[in-house]
């Protein structure tokens, strides 16, 4: 039996990432694919447009065999925490084969060889670096300019430019910082690009398609969506979605209306800077986006304030950051039964289905878990608002069984 591991948001799902499990499983000559996916909040610190046991159903309509949430201090974390919080679940979980990704230029030579410069972080790297960014570069770009000056041949700020490329690397560098012997696999992207705005003919972005919804026209998503998925997405409209980051704007001013600027450096994502131009402007707050636009400035890039915002409103601190150590199942295909008995076996963590039976959980992966099921309330509560729909508690969701 082969695994193949995936890591995705699927926000929304649609055909290109159907093209991805079924081309993961393909190049990876693998028998089951499990995905490793974000749950309510997403590495860009916003809400998913709609809620997780919707996307995990979609992915398993689409080819999953296997759905696990990635803890919420991970799934908003930096590209690099992502990644490593994602690549460390599927290699506790000891049946994983190969990882495959997406990426724009498909080269996994030319990724992983820069991925061991990075991991290395040479004395001259570090340097380069550190004077980059203290000529007030952002730290993308400090990191473009470095590799420039120290490998001009090697075009490695052309592979840095491109988001899938990015996420790509910080994939590998987490595989060889754990050590891991799984196989590194990417296929490179069809037609759209990350952050396209359009729809294309077949594949299109999750940027695209989000943007398709919050326009109000669904008929547009047929031919975007795989056919399978389209029925449950047409009962869940205006009922579980969409949500915007805006809806969690009264949320926010409230949590930031208890804070200090003591307390705000406590966060994840939130330095002393930053805490200063909060509390400094918050008489100036009206929404969660409109503050993210005006906390902006040339070193602090608005992705990094939205997930800082986030951090606060979940109550995500720096120091909350442990090793994983479970692995909580969304949702699974029946005719996959023969993978979980595998994991049961192999798996160095414990896996959870029912968030009833967590006793076997130590004090810190309760705590882990205590947040996700917080944060994941937190979005219900929204959702529930919003569409004036019944609130269901977290530990009210029934796993996914198809």
């Amino acid at each position: 039996m082969r695994v193949v591991g995936l890591i995705a948001e699927y926000n929304p799902f649609h055909n290109g990432h159907q093209y991805h499990i079924e081309k993961a499983k393909e190049v990876a000559n693998a028998d089951f694919a499990v995905v490793v996916m974000s749950g309510n909040f997403v590495q860009r610190g916003t809400p998913a447009i709609m809620p997780k046991h919707l996307r995990a159903e979609m992915a398993l309509k689409s080819g999953a065999d296997l759905v696990i949430e990635l803890p919420v201090f991970y799934a908003t974390g930096t590209a690099e925490q992502f990644a490593y919080g994602a690549v460390s679940l599927l290699h506790k979980l000891g049946c994983v084969d190969a990882i495959c990704f997406g990426s724009e230029c498909g080269d996994i030579n030319a990724l992983s060889e820069l991925a061991k410069i990075l991991c290395a972080e040479s004395s001259e790297y570090k340097v380069a670096l550190q004077t980059a960014l203290r000529s007030g570069m952002s730290f993308p770009l400090a990191r473009q300019k470095s590799l420039d000056k120290l490998y001009p041949n090697c075009n490695y700020s052309q592979l840095l430019s491109e988001p899938n490329n990015i996420l790509g690397i910080e994939y590998l560098k987490a595989l060889y910082r754990q050590g891991s012997n799984i196989e590194p696999l990417t296929i490179q992207r069809e037609v759209s690009h990350y952050h396209d705005t359009e729809l294309q003919t077949q594949f299109s972005s999750a940027s695209a398609l989000r943007n398709t919804i919050a326009d109000g026209d669904f008929t547009k998503l047929y031919g975007q969506i795989p056919s399978a998925c389209m029925l449950s997405l047409e009962k869940a409209y205006k009922v579980r979605y969409p949500v915007y980051t805006d809806d969690f704007s009264l949320l926010l001013k409230y949590k930031l209306l208890n804070e200090t600027l003591k307390t705000l450096v406590e966060y994840a994502d939130v330095s002393e800077e930053l805490a200063n131009r909060i509390y400094n402007r918050l008489n100036d707050y009206v929404s969660f986006e409109q503050f993210c636009g005006l906390l902006k400035t040339k070193e602090i890039t608005y992705t990094r304030i939205s997930r800082a915002l986030i951090h606060i409103l979940l109550g995500v601190k720096k120091s909350d950051y442990e090793e994983i150590e479970y692995a909580r199942v969304l949702g699974f295909r029946s005719s996959s039964s023969v993978l979980l008995s595998e994991l049961k076996q192999s798996s160095s963590i414990p896996l959870i289905t029912k968030l009833n039976k967590v006793e076997n959980l130590s004090e810190s992966a309760r705590y882990i878990l205590k947040i996700d099921i917080y944060a994941s309330n937190i979005y219900e509560s929204v959702v529930s608002d919003k569409f004036k729909t019944p609130f269901i508690n977290e530990l009210q969701h029934q796993i996914i069984k198809l």
